[in-house]
């Protein structure tokens, strides 16, 4: 017998809709009112009221002004240079690390996990100081490798990967063992594939983090020319003449390469029954 629906709560689904519309539009009004911000014209005043979420004379004159009085160019590749590599250095020695610690036996293995693990709990401002002397010793202050360097592997990545990999059958592992795999092939031919949705979350997180991180760069670098795209936009804020149009701009730029990689991305974040199976 199937369970009668019931009949008192017909309403529900409009409830649940409504609620999540609720949610969407508040979450959606501000980054809209930026952008609307962002293109109001020169002789438009952005503080009228009542407000005005459409700009009666749209133009790009903003965006115009940010390239051309601003190297945003040049921070837009800092920042695009430190969260690639910071991603490519992520997903290769993450998932190094959590491979024995999902796959091999040996001593003090939960032990090393547990460590791994309760670092996660130490906020960066406790290590932010011994880091930054650590760099200057190394003669990489103002440098990009300063950045990148502490981005390249995370206690985070290590244990979604880890938690990935022992998700994956042992079966697979078996078979590529019998074609003659070794311990580093199964990593790149079973391992790698079968975790593809958590290698691209983690891939997400990690350049989304680096992307907006301005604490870091703040304290490391003094270059203008190094600058990443959160250190340039303070730049437009710090002014004694303040323009909140270019100011909106600056904020929707650094928006939209994250936005961009989002859409790209969600497609291949779901996981498949069985991963990806062994590669050739």
């Amino acid at each position: 017998m199937q369970p009668q629906r019931s009949a008192g709560l017909p309403w529900l689904p409009a409830l649940q809709l409504g609620l999540l519309l609720l949610v969407a539009l508040m979450v959606l009004v501000p980054l809209l009112w930026l952008v609307s911000t962002s293109l109001k014209g020169p002789a438009e005043d952005i503080f009228a009221s009542p407000p005005s979420l459409f700009p009666a004379q749209p133009s790009l004159t903003a965006y115009g002004r940010l390239f051309a009085e601003h190297p945003l160019g040049l921070y837009l590749f800092n920042s695009t240079v430190v969260s690639l590599l910071a991603v490519v250095g992520n997903l290769l020695f993450c998932s190094l690390a959590a491979y024995p610690l999902a796959r091999m036996r040996f001593a003090g293995r939960g032990l090393v996990l547990a460590l791994v693990v309760a670092t996660i709990l130490i906020p960066f401002q406790v290590v932010m100081i011994p880091l930054y002397l650590l760099m200057v010793q190394l003669g990489l202050r103002n440098t990009l490798l300063a950045l990148i360097i502490p981005q390249a592997a995370t206690a985070f990545g290590i244990f979604l990967l880890r938690q990935s990999f022992i998700g994956v059958p042992v079966e697979l592992e078996e078979a590529a063992r019998i074609d003659g795999c070794t311990p580093l092939g199964e990593w790149w031919n079973v391992m790698i594939p079968a975790a593809r949705a958590d290698l691209i979350t983690l891939a997400m997180f990690v350049f989304i983090g680096t992307w907006s991180d301005f604490l870091w760069p703040l304290i490391i670098l003094d270059d203008p020319n190094l600058y990443t795209l959160p250190l340039g936009l303070q730049q437009l804020a710090s002014s004694f003449s303040l323009d909140w149009r270019l100011v909106a701009a600056g904020s929707v730029v650094s928006i939209l390469p994250v936005l961009v990689l989002f859409i790209a991305l969600q497609r291949y974040i779901l996981p498949s029954s069985s991963g990806d199976g062994v590669k050739g």
